[in-house]
């Protein structure tokens, strides 16, 4: 991988643990976090990433990229757990 995309995985990598530590907050702290409440916004941040919202860039892609990835893997975690 050139040095050129380095920064791509390095800012996605800390944009995901961020977004998890921030779930894993929410979920501990709000009572009304639930896993219906998050996918509703992950079911938004699915509708920004189609709508492409021209000219949002490497670096908002990669955000929103790696905030998807976050939802979905906190949200499959927690419904692991209730099994």
């Amino acid at each position: 991988m050139g040095l050129s995309e380095e920064w791509r995985d390095v800012l996605y990598q800390k944009t995901f643990e961020e977004e998890l530590r921030g779930l894993e907050r929410r979920k501990t702290a709000e009572k009304d976090c639930t896993i219906e409440n998050l996918e509703g916004t992950l079911r938004n941040l699915y509708i920004m990433e189609g709508a492409g919202w021209g000219g949002r860039g490497d670096v908002q892609d990669t955000n929103l990229a790696a905030a998807i990835a976050a939802y979905e893997y906190f949200i499959a975690r927690w419904k692991a757990e209730k099994r």
